[in-house]
């Protein structure tokens, strides 16, 4: 049993690693297609995670020592700190994260990963009504296997237009 331990810690170091492997990783991509591609993928299973309140796989996107800021909410820092808000503020409420279609905008951070603006707006389910609209700045790193959030910004929270 003992020779086969090695390879049993590979293969769960593996699967952990592979969470979040919705992206390539960063020197593979070779294109703003790609890495439009890549982002886009994160920011999709991020939210599909956030929507669903699957927090195991939701605080899987954050850097250990992430940082978010809310314009109405202020600072939150750590990823369990983050999480938490996310299961005490969004859980179990009747609020839902939709992208604004053609509002993401992803540019390369050479040696550390991608820098993510958008556009998001927050619907009540029930009456599928847009509640609120806001803009945001994420910050993605590439960094021992995984993508991860490391700074995010939600600003300039309204009401959407209708």
């Amino acid at each position: 049993m003992k020779r086969f331990r090695p390879l049993l810690v590979a293969c769960v170091l593996a699967l952990a690693s592979r969470a979040n492997a919705q992206a390539p990783p960063l020197d593979a991509i070779n294109s703003q297609a790609e890495l439009d591609k890549a982002i886009t993928a994160l920011d999709t299973a991020l939210f599909d995670a956030y929507n669903r309140c699957d927090l195991e796989k939701f605080s899987s996107f954050l850097d250990e020592n992430v940082e978010f800021y809310h314009d109405q909410g202020g600072i939150t820092l750590g990823r369990q700190a983050l999480t938490d808000s996310v299961k005490k503020n969004i859980c179990g409420g009747d609020v839902r994260r939709e992208l604004v279609p053609g509002s993401l905008q992803i540019y390369h951070m050479k040696g550390y990963g991608a820098v993510e603006i958008g556009i998001h707006r927050f619907l009540h389910p029930k009456s599928n009504g847009p509640v609120g609209e806001g803009r945001f700045i994420t910050l993605w790193q590439y960094k021992d296997g995984a993508w991860k959030i490391t700074r995010a910004i939600s600003y300039d929270h309204h009401l959407a237009a209708k």
